[in-house]
């Protein structure tokens, strides 16, 4: 995924009515299933030459030691 999709994804969730995106938790789920918390956005610039993708997106997530766990997802939006 690009910057450009990513932008536009996240805009059409800020865009919808009730505004209760922006009131919401952030997180990224892991593929066994695990959801954790995004901590950090960063952009860096690749050191490739040539490269098609000059910079990327990184998002790092947060795994404190003794992590409170969510209660189960009873639906998607």
């Amino acid at each position: 995924m690009d910057g450009r999709t990513f932008r536009q994804i996240l805009q059409k969730f800020f865009d919808a009515p009730g505004g209760v995106c922006l009131d919401a938790r952030v997180q990224v789920e892991l593929p066994n299933g695990e959801m954790k918390d995004l901590g950090e956005i960063k952009l860096l610039q690749n050191r490739i030459f040539g490269a098609r993708e000059t910079h990327r997106l990184v998002l790092k997530l947060n795994a404190p030691p003794g992590e409170r766990t969510l209660g189960k997802i009873i639906g998607q939006l």
